[in-house]
């Protein structure tokens, strides 16, 4: 990951808490972020995050984000909707590992009430450590990312 590099994390109340964990975890990295919310655990509907991280990773404001709701599900699949957008859920280090290597993952989506917060850090690393292999991964990220339905 280039040092100037910034990550935006957003996430609903029922990732708050890992949320809170994710960014101490960037800031130990020595990452810069940007959490756009939620910022308690009142209840809060999880798409107002999904679209604010994917459309700032889609403009190309951002190269990465993080996102977080109770099981990752719904935030992903809001993220997804937008061109450019590779949201993957990674419950484990080799979801991560492969999600950069095989599909160029954009965003990461973390389920707070399902990963522990040893899981997200070791996630994280290896979602931040790892490279996209380019090659025959290539063509199928450019045929996902040309999609238009």
């Amino acid at each position: 990951m280039a040092d100037s590099e910034r990550i935006i994390i957003g996430s609903d109340h029922g990732g708050y808490e890992l949320k809170e964990f994710i960014k101490s975890e960037l800031d130990k990295r020595g990452i810069p972020w940007e959490d756009i919310g939620t910022n308690s655990t009142d209840s809060v509907d999880y798409p107002h995050y999904g679209v604010r991280v994917a459309m700032a990773v889609a403009s190309g404001e951002y190269t990465r984000g993080i996102l977080i709701c109770g099981t990752g599900i719904g935030i992903s699949i809001t993220a997804n909707r937008f061109k450019g957008v590779r949201a993957a859920l990674c419950c484990s280090v080799e979801m991560a590992r492969l999600s950069r290597e095989h599909n160029n993952a954009n965003i990461l989506a973390l389920g707070g009430r399902l990963t522990s917060p040893e899981d997200a850090a070791a996630i994280l690393d290896t979602w931040l450590t790892t490279t996209f292999e380019g090659g025959r991964h290539e063509r199928r990220v450019r045929l996902m990312d040309d999609l238009i339905c």
